[in-house]
């Protein structure tokens, strides 16, 4: 498993869908609510999978596991682009049997 080249199709798919959601929903305002996105992956990092995340520069996540602050990107605070992004990389690590939970909150 290659979890750099993992990683990156996530972030890809993730920019692609913030992208298409603020083009289709937003096109010429970018408003909407304020907020974050983020995709938690919840393992141990002392496992193989946890060890090749942190040496790709994963995140911890202050509770447990690992975290992807933002996959997409994507240059706005409008939190439902930013879910489509995380909820886009979130699919891509799930298909590649990691598994993955996109989150967001308003600011």
């Amino acid at each position: 498993m290659n979890i750099q080249a993992i990683l990156t199709e996530a972030q890809n798919a993730a920019y692609t869908a913030a992208d298409q959601h603020e083009n289709t929903y937003y096109p010429n305002s970018g408003w909407g609510a304020c907020g974050f996105a983020w995709v938690d992956i919840p393992v141990k990092g002392n496992t193989k999978l946890g060890r090749a995340l942190k040496a790709a520069g994963v995140s911890k996540h202050w509770r447990s596991g690992f975290q992807l602050w933002n996959p997409s990107k994507y240059p706005t605070q409008n939190v439902d682009t930013l879910e489509a992004g995380a909820q886009a990389a979130a699919k891509v690590l799930n298909s590649a049997g990691i598994t993955a939970y996109a989150g967001s909150r308003l600011d």
